[in-house]
């Protein structure tokens, strides 16, 4: 399998090239123009090719991906319309996961590992309070202190606090004022349900690039419909988190046959929203070159406009459904999408995408020379596992019978860092610790290396 089917009509049909699916795509439109469906099809079509996918589900509805769908005669229509021959129901392999361990696998990272830039992000915090930020980290690096929770953070944040005086030659002035905002900030992060992802054992990204016994990829399927509504600074930071340490952890592989992993983004704006210079240019590096590492990313939103330019330009597929424009603003969008993509003579894109109907799409793909085709105006294929969610009792079943069950409902409690800081027992860094850190020429001022 070399390609993936994404539709068509009367029997002419657009596909997607597997060794092009690492130039990274776009899905927009307006609510209930069939994103989910065209989102469902595609992690089908790689995973049936034997790319492991990764999707966030927003709304709930994609966990049917791992059910076979049911006969209804719309879809024998759109089969035979689009020129299907092969098509046949079938469940995929999908494991769930939820940052809640509400219906799904726990998702653990540590403060470490999340780093200063993207915890200062979904801390919202301003430059100075950043430049603390930095500072903290910097000192847990140098004595070889791993951060693991909320409980570690502000417990060394308070003691740099009280020894901000000593602390100030090397790593800066460290106000009280901002030692309290950030615990403050901290306190609201928690309220919002933080302290589920900041904690042992953590995720192992590997565990997202797997196949079944039949070399299918396996589906792993966020369920953010909580942590998007509870805390949607949250749910993007994680998503960045994981861009960023997928990045920085596979090696190159260059252009393959086909991706090593695939990665879908729902609503994609939340990712860039309100998101520092800084974060937007470390997104923009990693979007650029983490194709080289062999993983896709597809973005999902409603105005592909709202995926920052340099970003939006690096996109190889775009699947546009319809627009609606309702006010000059609308309009201009429009026009402005209409615009990214290349002009096909027997399509006016603009008048196009106000009359596209459910589950229709104006398309471009990039051909065998890495070049975006001219837009068509198709029918997106049906999916051909279940259209919609689970029962609790379906989904019950995937997660017991998964291979990841039971390796991180149970948390690590390891000797905490607020108690080393607390009560100035000596400390010894932990395996963990001394496998990323080395421990600097000095300790910390009464804890002894």
């Amino acid at each position: 399998m070399t390609e993936i089917v994404i539709g068509g009509q009367n029997g002419k049909q657009v596909k997607m090239a597997l060794a092009m699916a690492n130039r990274h795509g776009v899905i927009s439109g307006a609510t209930g123009s069939g994103k989910t469906v065209t989102l469902q099809i595609l992690a089908e079509g790689f995973s049936k090719a034997g790319v492991p996918v990764f999707l966030a589900d927003i709304k709930g509805d994609l966990s049917g991906i791992g059910h076979q769908g049911q006969l209804h005669e719309k879809i024998t229509e759109r089969v035979q319309k689009i020129g299907i021959e092969d098509f046949r129901f079938r469940a995929n392999p999908a494991v769930f996961w939820d940052i809640f361990a509400k219906t799904g696998h726990p998702v653990h990272t540590t403060i470490s590992d999340m780093g200063p830039l993207l915890l200062s992000n979904l801390l919202e915090l301003n430059d100075t309070q950043t430049g603390v930020m930095y500072s903290c980290f910097k000192l847990a690096d140098d004595d070889g202190l791993l951060l693991l929770d909320l409980k570690d953070l502000r417990a060394l944040l308070l003691w740099m606090g009280e020894n901000a005086k000593q602390l100030g030659m090397k790593y800066g002035n460290i106000s009280a004022a901002s030692i309290g905002a950030i615990q403050r900030r901290l306190l609201v992060l928690e309220e919002q349900g933080a302290e589920h992802f900041f904690a042992e054992p953590a995720l192992e990204l590997a565990d997202f690039c797997k196949t079944d016994f039949s070399g299918k990829g396996i589906i792993s399927i966020l369920d953010a419909t909580e942590l998007s509504t509870r805390s949607p600074r949250l749910y993007a930071t994680f998503l960045l988190w994981m861009l960023s340490e997928l990045y920085e952890t596979f090696p190159e592989v260059g252009d393959l046959e086909r991706p090593r992993l695939v990665l879908f983004f729902d609503e994609a704006h939340l990712l860039f929203e309100q998101a520092p210079k800084a974060l937007l240019d470390k997104i923009e590096q990693i979007v650029r070159l983490i194709r080289s590492k062999g993983i896709g990313v597809y973005f999902i939103s409603q105005n592909a406009l709202d995926i920052p330019p340099d970003i939006l330009g690096q996109m190889g597929l775009k699947i546009q459904h319809a627009l609606r424009a309702f006010t000059p603003k609308d309009r201009k969008a429009l026009k402005s999408v209409a615009e990214t993509f290349r002009i096909n003579p027997q399509i006016d894109v603009e008048t196009a995408l106000q009359e596209l109907k459910t589950g229709e799409a104006l398309v471009s793909v990039l051909d065998k020379e890495g070049s975006p085709t001219p837009v068509e105006r198709i029918l997106i294929r049906p999916p051909e596992s279940q259209i919609g969610p689970l029962s609790e009792q379906q989904r019950s079943l995937i997660i017991s019978r998964s291979l990841f069950s039971g390796r991180y409902e149970q948390l690590i409690d390891r000797d905490r860092l607020m108690n080393y800081c607390s009560a100035g027992l000596n400390w010894r860094p932990t395996h963990r610790q001394q496998s990323r850190f080395k421990p600097g020429p000095d300790s910390l001022p009464g804890v002894k290396a």
